[in-house]
């Protein structure tokens, strides 16, 4: 039987990591406080972010619909085909999520009843029910052929798995040496190791990931749809599971590669949440404001070119003179030189 341990996150975290994750709070912070300033376009973002989350989650295991049908059902539009009932069971569980997390704990209860809600339209028979028999991961090939990606733990050694998983997670959770964090991502490894269910593992572990983050004090999936960042990069998001999972039966595999994988989704969904205030910000300000404000807020070097792309409306003229003025006062660095050079906030 697999062992689940998460005791080495108190100590043997890579130094990328660590970064990212220094970063991304920062961002959140950023976050939390533009709330404040700007609740109706904070509004629009989680209604668009809704509908972006169904429809990435649930495209990429390949059920899908348009953006109007996805509209429709979230206000209330009956689902005809397969794929609108496991899109429209999918929409359920999300909103439970986002509606009543403060009142929800990681266990066997709330896992079965989210995969209830998900499934019980498309799958009644299996919802909410352990698997019953096993099941295997697998890659369809572009020829045409499979491939087995990986072979979960076995139907009889299901409901152990599980209680073992979730008792590992508390035990973890509780250790304030150990990042809720950096929980997350190692918790769906081996979450989807396991492959409890039939069907519907794969979204069931964005919806618990939504879940961890909320109770870790990370609102993103409120705003930004982190099933569409998957989406987007799914290839990576495959090829970080599989890594990860090597080994697995054997107590052997690296969390590393998903952990990696996932702080830079989350750094995405932060970064295009950053970006969207600043083009709100900008569109307030002067010409050379507008430059500074980049170069000040940016969270990497950036670029001139950098700078004339996101305010092509300025001169590249303004902008030179900006970064000569900001050099000269001390409020930004010179990284490289001639077409190489990057620019970024001085760190006092």
């Amino acid at each position: 039987m697999r062992r689940f341990d998460y005791s080495f996150l108190e100590t043997s975290i890579p130094a990328n990591i660590v970064s990212l994750s220094t970063i991304i709070a920062d961002l959140r912070a950023k976050g939390d406080f533009r709330k404040l300033q700007y609740a109706d376009s904070y509004e629009k973002l989680r209604k668009k972010a809704i509908v972006e989350s169904i429809k990435g989650s649930n495209a990429i295991e390949g059920i899908v619909t348009t953006d109007d049908r996805i509209r429709n059902i979230i206000n209330g539009a009956i689902p005809i085909t397969h794929d609108e009932k496991e899109i429209s069971g999918y929409k359920e569980a999300l909103n439970l999520i986002h509606t009543n997390y403060e009142h929800m704990d990681l266990n066997e209860d709330t896992i079965k009843a989210l995969h209830r809600m998900m499934e019980e339209e498309a799958n009644p028979l299996e919802a909410g029910q352990y698997k019953s028999h096993d099941n295997m991961i697998m890659e369809y090939l572009p020829d045409g052929t499979r491939r087995v990606r990986f072979k979960p733990v076995s139907s009889k050694e299901t409901s152990q798995a599980m209680e073992q998983l979730l008792l590992a997670f508390y035990e973890a959770r509780q250790n304030s040496n150990i990042s809720d964090l950096l929980l997350i991502p190692c918790f769906i490894v081996d979450f989807l190791c396991i492959h409890p269910y039939m069907d519907g593992n794969g979204r069931l572990s964005r919806l618990l990931t939504v879940f961890l983050l909320y109770r870790a004090g990370y609102d993103i999936g409120r705003y930004m749809s982190i099933e569409g960042q998957i989406n987007k990069y799914k290839e990576s998001y495959y090829n970080a599971l599989e890594q990860s999972s090597v080994g697995w039966h054997e107590n052997k595999n690296d969390y590393t590669p998903f952990m990696v994988y996932f702080m830079q989704i989350l750094y995405r969904c932060y970064k295009e949440l950053d970006e969207t205030f600043m083009d709100i910000t900008l569109k307030k300000a002067r010409k050379s404001e507008r430059v500074e404000a980049l170069l000040l807020n940016a969270i990497v070097p950036v670029s001139k070119s950098d700078i004339l792309n996101k305010v092509p409306d300025i001169s590249v003229k303004t902008v030179e003179l900006v970064l000569r003025n900001m050099l000269k006062e001390g409020k930004i660095v010179k990284i490289g030189s001639y077409r190489d050079a990057r620019y970024m906030k001085k760190i006092k």
